[in-house]
């Protein structure tokens, strides 16, 4: 960093014209100010992305939480949005609904609510958004479409939002229609007349959280719309608005964005659309999908969180770039800080944004990413050019006096691999109202009169791990705290909950239960059986074993598996060593989850509501599968898939236990 305008002296003349290129840039309140700042934020849910987080042992649980939450810590995020469970896939699993079935409700299923009390422990005034994916099938009567009675619909979106209240204490400022689907107006209007009904004016409605049309054009043409709706939150919108979305007067949001693969290069596209959601888009939030990568790295998306927590097993996680570039907007304004006016571009490449408390505070952040080094997993990004430079700010109005300002600095380097992050330099002198920057490419500098952040850390985690080779759980949920899920288990359609079978005074006391009896309004593709997958994708040789239990009669099936190979919106797909028994007398072995390939079928004995045992060993191209240590199949040649997860499940939307859950790697 150097100060000044005089950079040239110091180097050659073709320096001069590669790094000196000098450009003054007024940063002015007289002329009003811009938007007001609404927060940075990061999502979780929209497929059960925060899964394995829950499951991490103290204190590593916690500085993760605090990576993520803690105001002037790491992130520090202002904004919390969550996915209203629904009982599917929505992308690398399944969350539970708080109402499996009409006459059904709990408030401590699932994650999310844990996740948004320990983000407004660390950060009270945390923003918290809830938004559905999908729905229970009852919510749908039937028909895989959530509208066709938006008063049932609307009913149990509201309730979940008074049982965060109730039972919880969390007040949620903002809930939205329906994930990237279709919206109904009717539902809006009839949404805004029942919260208002219940005493809930403080809970605004953020639509559609998809694209810009047609949100933007109906709420022009309807006035009861345009009242109903506080936020117009878009997806992935490549940092560009619509005429029409500006034309309606609301606020504009980036709902949904990032979703990129969070090594230096997703860093650098963070960075690039922070600033440029407002400088191109008018934007004044943006949510970051997803919040914490806390899921199998196989499934979809892997690694596309904030920083990285998918090892609870051995306490490992990683605070990547975007952690850090968060930390250059967050750790130095509030939401209900102002952009200037004057925020815009600079003449080779990159941009810049300045925002205000109102009380003389500044902060400005600068990014120079570059095309290839910021792209975003989507849009397409159209190409650019970026070249260093030297930029001279020149404080104006109400920010005059200012004399010295803070300096965090962040460096991508792609060379040499000797990238910083949200590095503390030397304050810079503000002289008679002015200061000069060198801006290398690549490169994110917060110039800010905040003076009291920090770059928070911990001791290193322990190292990383692979999932242990012999695992076992009986599912004794004796002291398990209010969540539902086993540890590690990763349901991809269905929902597999702990059960105590209070009527068996026998060893199947408890449980782990599907307990998902109808499809439910679905997001994607959810299969037509209910896995929940467990373990290390790399394993090839492999011995489950797993007590089942059916508890439909004549119809029902169970299996487990080895070398699962697919999950998460593919689900439909997936291949593997699935070993069925059913309630009708009969087993077979297939090669996939929806029993089309067949590799052996026969008859077994078993029926609903017996206990059985069953195990499946595969070692290198040959299997063999036990029923109550009985072979029924073995020795089979098999030649893919060659690796993959371990899995239990059903054969329908059915009920069924499962118990005495055991993996052994036998390589």
């Amino acid at each position: 960093m150097t100060i000044g305008n005089q950079c040239c002296v110091f180097f050659s003349i073709f320096l001069c014209i590669s790094v000196c290129l000098g450009e003054d840039y007024d940063l002015d309140d007289r002329t009003g100010l811009g938007r007001s700042f609404d927060g940075i934020g990061g999502l979780s849910g929209g497929g059960a992305t925060s899964r394995l987080l829950v499951n991490y042992a103290e204190p590593y649980r916690s500085q993760i939480l605090d990576y993520l939450f803690k105001p002037k810590f790491g992130a520090s995020l202002q904004i919390l949005k969550v996915e209203i469970g629904g009982d599917a896939q929505t992308t690398d699993g399944t969350e539970p609904s708080h109402m499996h079935y009409e006459d059904d409700e709990n408030y401590f299923r699932g994650y999310e609510w844990w996740l948004m009390r320990e983000a407004k422990k660390r950060n009270p005034n945390i923003t918290l958004i809830g938004l559905p994916w999908a729905f229970p099938g009852w919510v749908g009567n039937g028909e895989n479409w959530p509208y066709s009675f938006p008063d049932i619909t609307v009913s149990y979106v509201v309730s979940w939002i008074v049982g965060a209240k109730k039972y919880h204490n969390l007040d949620i400022d903002y809930v939205g229609i329906w994930n990237e689907r279709k919206f109904n107006s009717k539902y809006i209007k009839l949404l805004r007349y029942t919260l208002d009904k219940s005493g809930l004016e403080r809970v605004k409605i953020i639509a559609s959280d998809n694209l810009w049309e047609p949100i933007t054009s109906d709420l022009i043409g309807d006035q009861e719309l345009q009242d109903a709706v506080e936020i117009i939150g878009v997806h992935y919108p490549g940092t560009n608005t619509v005429p029409s979305a500006l034309k309606t007067g609301k606020k504009l949001w980036s709902s949904e964005d990032y979703s990129t693969f969070n090594d230096n290069v997703g860093g650098g596209c963070w960075a690039r659309i922070l600033n440029q959601n407002y400088v191109n888009g008018q934007m004044t939030a943006t949510i970051s999908w997803n919040l914490v990568a806390s899921y199998y790295g196989n499934l979809p998306f892997g690694r596309d969180g904030l920083m990285t927590a998918k090892e609870p097993w051995s306490g490992n996680y990683v605070v990547e770039s975007p952690i850090w570039i968060t930390a250059h907007t967050t750790q130095f304004t509030e939401p209900g800080w102002t952009y200037l006016q004057t925020v815009g571009h600079f003449t080779h490449g990159g941009s810049y944004v300045a925002l205000t408390d109102g009380k003389g505070s500044l902060t400005i952040i600068t990014e120079t990413m570059t095309h290839d080094h910021s792209v975003c997993i989507r849009p397409p990004l159209p190409h650019y050019n970026v070249t260093a430079q030297n930029v001279t700010f020149h404080l104006k109005g109400s920010f005059a006096s200012i004399s010295e300002l803070q300096v965090w600095h962040s460096k991508f380097d792609f060379k040499t691999n000797k990238t910083v992050l949200f590095q503390n330099l030397k304050p810079i002198k503000v002289v008679e109202g002015s200061f000069s920057i060198e801006l290398d490419v690549d490169e994110v500098y917060t110039f800010t009169t905040v003076t009291n952040s920090q770059r928070g850390s911990y001791p290193d985690p322990p190292p990383s791990a692979p999932f242990p080779k012999s695992y076992k759980d009986d599912f004794d949920v004796s002291g398990t705290p209010s969540f539902s899920e086993a540890p590690n288990f990763a349901d991809q359609t269905g929902v597999f909950e702990y059960f105590t079978n209070l009527t068996d005074p026998g060893p199947h006391v408890s449980t782990l239960r599907q307990v998902v009896t109808q499809r439910p309004v679905t997001w994607v593709a959810d299969a037509d059986q209910t896995i929940s997958v467990i373990g290390d994708y790399k394993w090839h040789d492999l011995m489950v074993s797993c007590d089942v239990f059916m508890e439909a009669e004549h119809t029902g099936g169970v299996f487990i598996a080895v070398r699962v190979n697919k999950g998460g919106g593919v689900v439909r797909s997936t291949r593997g060593i699935f070993f069925w028994v059913y309630a009708d007398g009969t087993y077979k072995i297939t090669n996939d989850l929806s029993g089309m390939t067949i590799l052996a079928e026969g008859l077994s004995g078993t029926r609903a509501r017996v206990w059985y045992t069953l195990t499946l060993t595969v070692k290198g191209n040959y299997a063999s599968a036990d029923l109550n240590g009985y072979a029924l199949w073995k020795n089979a040649v098999l030649w893919e898939p060659r690796n993959g997860w371990a899995a239990i499940g059903t054969s329908s939307f059915e009920l069924a236990q499962f118990d005495n859950f055991a993996i052994e790697a036998l390589a």
